[in-house]
């Protein structure tokens, strides 16, 4: 099985060539082996590079929904006379062999986007061809790609510094009923020309029903960058601002209610608004005795990784004894309770 150039730039079949362009600017910087450490990164960039370069040519495109990847480098379509020539030198009769990843890149980027050293036309000094290959290690065989200290002796890979984190404050509604959050942001960058310059940003959280205090949300490489540096991360971590009506235990809500004595013994209704503005009317049956607690199932918080499922609200009554009684009040309680 050859690449699914599609999966690669994560586009639908029917993606425009807009829909290609937004794709690939975003995967191939976030895995240009000059920003991204890992060691996968080369392969993806070269995968990512290769899949919009025939996506984006509508001839390359046809015969590679046609015949796959394999077909389009193999196999020479039927009274071709043999090789493709798609009017760029990219085509022999072995069939299509895709452009120098990096070649690519500059076209949509630029001279040095990063800002490391001065690689001439927006080529990385982490990629050379060897042996003259045009093809910059995509279908020769004597071409590789190079680390970044292979490619520059004595410059070490950029470092990314620690992870920036913020306070999210969220009100307890918000975490019930989930909320997007714009967040603006001020950092420093570094230009095409390696100059550290101001920059803002709008960011936005959407904030899922169920989150709790602690849950975080990470923005890669949006905080601030110096020169010769990757970006820092930028991590939001959720705080809970206290609600006056109820409090969080878990995935249960608390709540206290007062009653009466005689709300207590002969029963009464609560009634309640709750953190998505429901009214709700619990009648009570039950005798209720200091610490009494009713449960109330599936009225508390939503469970973010169990979507429709929700936790109990629980509520908690606390007794209003009168602290003085008439004769007569005392009288009709021992005939009522046989005291």
């Amino acid at each position: 099985m050859g690449l699914d150039y599609y999966n690669v730039l994560k586009v639908e079949k029917n993606a425009t060539d807009e829909d290609l362009k937004k794709a690939y600017r975003k995967l191939a910087m976030k895995w240009h082996p000059d920003k991204n450490s890992k060691e996968e990164a080369e392969a993806k960039f070269k995968q990512i590079s290769e899949a919009y370069e025939v996506l984006s040519d509508p001839q390359r495109r046809a015969i590679y929904d046609q015949l796959g990847e394999e077909g389009l480098k193999d196999m020479p379509p039927p009274g071709s006379g043999g090789g493709f020539n798609f009017g760029n030198g990219s085509g022999d009769a072995n069939g299509y062999f895709p452009r120098n990843a990096e070649d690519i890149f500059a076209e949509f980027f630029g001279n040095n986007p990063f800002g490391f050293g001065s690689a001439a036309h927006g080529r990385s000094t982490r990629f050379h061809s060897e042996g003259g290959s045009t093809y910059g290690g995509f279908g020769a065989g004597d071409s590789t790609f190079r680390s970044f200290n292979e490619g520059s002796k004595g410059s070490a890979r950029p470092k990314k510094p620690p992870a920036v984190e913020n306070n999210l404050l969220c009100t307890l509604a918000e975490l019930y009923t989930g909320s997007t959050r714009k967040m603006k942001i001020s950092r420093t960058v570094v230009d095409a020309t390696g100059q550290v310059v101001p920059a803002t940003e709008i960011l936005i959280i959407e904030v899922k029903p169920g989150w709790k205090k602690g849950t975080k949300c990470l923005f890669q490489e949006k905080g601030n960058q110096q020169p010769n540096q990757l970006p820092a991360d930028l991590v939001f971590v959720v705080d809970e601002r206290p609600d006056s009506v109820f409090k969080r235990d878990g995935n249960d809500l608390v709540m206290n209610y007062k009653v009466s004595l005689a709300e207590a013994l002969a029963g009464t209704v609560v009634t309640l608004t709750t953190l998505d503005r429901r009214n709700l009317t619990i009648p009570v049956t039950e005798i209720v005795f200091p610490g009494y607690e009713l449960l109330v199932p599936k009225e508390g918080m939503p469970i973010s990784k169990e979507p429709g499922n929700k936790g109990n609200l629980r509520i908690k009554f606390e007794v209003k004894f009168p602290t003085k009684l008439t004769s007569e009040q005392r009288a009709g309680l021992r005939r009522a309770l046989g005291g």
